[in-house]
């Protein structure tokens, strides 16, 4: 019998190659890479000097913390925890991606992610890394610790089913409302602890940013990873299941039948609705950025709408990463979003990890690129997610609009 995508990722990293690697059984497997945020990373921290003694670290160069929840931080909380991670770096001789780098999962991608990797933090929303299918995985504070301390843990073999784009994407219709549409065709319990593999050929279409947007959703989803063969990525090794590869189910997705934007209403991400449902809905702010929507084509599609233009709400725009910034700047693109009124923050997580900037009051309704919208994520008022796209309509029109 053949193996999935995440079957032949955890037989590659299997301690013992005598463990079977079946849905259902336990294995202990060797994880590549290993980093905490700002968000648990302290505790990470407390737990090894803790709880094991000698050398805390089994692999330094693959060992690493981010800053991006709230970065740079703006309570002292963050502060004194950001300041303990720092301490321990120096004294293990750790990378520390500080609070100028941007989102985690962002730089494990485009610096050290390859296709058939395995990967862990303190992230809930770190299998992203199934855009390249990589696996990745967010973990509590003690199981991190003990990987950091280790390099290895134990997993269940989760089932694998397998999701098939039928029809062509519409022009007009972004990465962010397929997801959103996935959202509302199989909610958040159909795939609950599986693996979907994505296949298609607008699946095989979706350029990296695109990939990144729907498998960060994933979490949403309830499964353990959205994977998406490598094939036709260009500057990736091609990783895709056996032919004969065993699925617990098999579905298909109609994307002839995705006619207009998507946007999911409060409390819940897969609360998804057409655009025009909320026809005339007054918007007071947009978001655009977060680890499903901060990449550069996303903000290429914003510039392309708003250049020349001045938006009617509040708007705030955050990089996922320093490398984003960067181009946003040598492109010429920061220039038109500041032009057309938006606020522009340095690279983070922002409001979507009730970070330094997009949050939200009591009653304020925002039209969010994030991943999640039910109250307190970006604050106490009415997170609608959307794409950057309709974040931008809805910005200039001052309404939820897609077009």
């Amino acid at each position: 019998m053949g193996k999935t995508v995440i079957e032949k990722i955890f037989y590659n990293h299997l301690i013992d190659k005598n463990e079977p690697v079946t849905p259902g059984s336990i294995v202990w497997i060797n994880i590549d890479y290993k980093s905490a945020r700002d968000f648990g990373g302290a505790n990470v921290v407390n737990n090894l000097e803790s709880k094991f003694s000698g050398s805390l670290i089994a692999d330094k160069e693959r060992t690493m913390f981010t800053f991006d929840c709230v970065a740079p931080a703006k309570t002292i909380p963050y502060a004194v925890n950001q300041q303990r991670c720092r301490v321990f770096a120096r004294k293990e001789g750790l990378k520390v991606y500080d609070v100028d780098s941007g989102i985690g999962s962002h730089i494990l991608i485009d610096e050290y992610a390859k296709p058939g990797m395995t990967i862990v933090s303190t992230d809930s929303h770190f299998n992203i890394m199934g855009a390249i299918s990589c696996f990745g995985q967010g973990m509590g504070d003690v199981d991190i610790s003990y990987i950091w301390k280790t390099g290895r843990t134990w997993f269940e073999v989760p089932q694998s089913v397998k999701l098939t784009l039928k029809g062509t994407r519409k022009p007009g219709i972004k990465a962010k409302d397929i997801v959103l549409f996935m959202l509302k065709k199989f909610g958040s319990r159909t795939f609950l602890g599986q693996v979907v593999e994505l296949y298609g050929e607008e699946a095989a279409k979706l350029t990296l940013d695109e990939r990144v947007t729907i498998a960060s959703m994933g979490t949403e989803m309830g499964v353990i990873s959205i994977m998406i063969p490598t094939t036709g990525l260009e500057g990736f090794e091609e990783i895709k299941a056996d032919p004969d590869a065993d699925y617990a189910a098999e579905y298909e997705l109609d994307l002839d039948a995705l006619t207009e934007p998507q946007v999911a209403a409060p409390p819940h991400p897969h609360n998804v609705h057409n655009v025009s449902e909320f026809a005339g809905k007054a918007v007071d702010t947009v978001f655009i950025g977060s680890c499903t929507n901060g990449r550069i084509s996303d903000f290429e599609d914003v510039a392309k709408i708003v250049k020349g233009k001045k938006i009617k709400t509040n708007g705030y725009i955050v990089p996922s990463s320093r490398r984003i910034y960067g181009e946003l700047m040598k492109s010429g693109i920061l220039e038109i979003l500041f032009d057309a009124g938006f606020v522009i923050a340095n690279p983070g997580c922002g409001g979507c990890a009730s970070g330094q900037i997009g949050m939200t009051g009591d009653g304020e309704v925002i039209v969010s690129t994030s991943n999640r919208n039910f109250k307190g994520k970006q604050g106490n008022g009415e997170v609608h997610l959307a794409s950057p796209a309709t974040a931008a309509y809805s910005a200039l029109k001052g309404e939820i609009c897609g077009f």
